[in-house]
């Protein structure tokens, strides 16, 4: 198993930039795909983007691509996802994830309920 811990939300105006961070722990940080989602108040939860184990891979969202960027430090167990030009559109909380390195689709974002490991999440306010 793993366990996650994002850090770095906080509240920012449209157009700034903020780091998000997921630190993780327990089984090796490079046996899991990584993801990261966000939940907006009445909404579901969506996926942002995803980085294969070894970062070679990575996806984004089409509401986000350009802007944000994955990488992951597998020496240092931690996850990250740079926001850049952020909107208003983009307040939620953010959770990262994780999944088996086995389960990458070539074709399509992994769906919420198919990583079995989430982090706490991490508010981040975009105000206009």
């Amino acid at each position: 198993q793993v366990q996650l811990v994002e850090s770095g939300g906080g509240s920012v105006q449209a157009g700034g930039s903020l780091r998000l961070s997921c630190a993780a722990s327990g089984r090796t940080f490079s046996g899991y795909n990584m993801g990261w989602f966000r939940q907006a108040p009445g909404k579901e939860r969506e996926f942002v983007a995803a980085i294969n184990w070894s970062g070679s891979s990575t996806r984004y969202a089409d509401s986000v691509r350009g802007r944000f960027t994955i990488s992951r430090d597998n020496a240092k167990n931690t996850v990250h996802l740079h926001m850049n030009s952020l909107r208003p559109e983009d307040t939620a909380v953010y959770y990262c994830a994780a999944v088996d390195w086995s389960r990458w689709s070539s074709t399509r974002p992994l769906a919420p309920n198919e990583y079995p490991y989430w982090g706490q999440g991490t508010q981040v306010t975009v105000s206009s």
